[in-house]
């Protein structure tokens, strides 16, 4: 992976570290650390479709690999809507590492990218799910 790939990533788990550390800190109330906390969440859960979207594209694999690029953008959505209970962390968490066992098979790369890819993902999405627990953990 680039290191900016990888930077990014660690960049990109500010968010979920910060809203619980903010509340914890008195700085935003648990109702604003959560509702930040499941916005970001769904963003980049989002985020994640997009790419299964380009490697559906790209490569030409106009098979379910599309459809399921959509998913992450549903569940995300529903998580907004349905923002003020606590079970809506948990299934974005989830959605989180379901996501990333379905790239590890599905992902149309170099296998040594995809080591690569998962290896980093594996580490970031450990982050984001403790990020969750920790989140419940507040609200409970």
């Amino acid at each position: 992976m680039p290191y900016s790939a990888l930077f990014l990533g660690i960049a990109g788990l500010i968010p979920f570290i910060a809203m619980p550390l903010a509340y914890q800190l008195n700085l935003f109330s648990i109702t604003q650390s959560t509702a930040y906390f499941v916005q970001y969440s769904a963003v980049l859960l989002s985020f994640f479709g997009g790419i299964h979207w380009w490697d559906s594209v790209s490569n030409q694999r106009y098979d379910r690999q599309m459809y399921i690029a959509m998913l992450p953008t549903i569940v995300g959505w529903l998580c907004l809507v349905f923002a003020n209970d606590v079970k809506v962390l948990g299934v974005l968490s989830l959605s989180y590492v379901a996501l990333l066992v379905y790239d590890k098979f599905t992902l149309s790369m170099p296998k040594d990218q995809v080591v690569s890819y998962i290896s980093m993902r594996m580490g970031l999405t450990t982050v984001v799910v403790l990020c969750h627990a920790w989140m419940i953990y507040l609200l409970v």
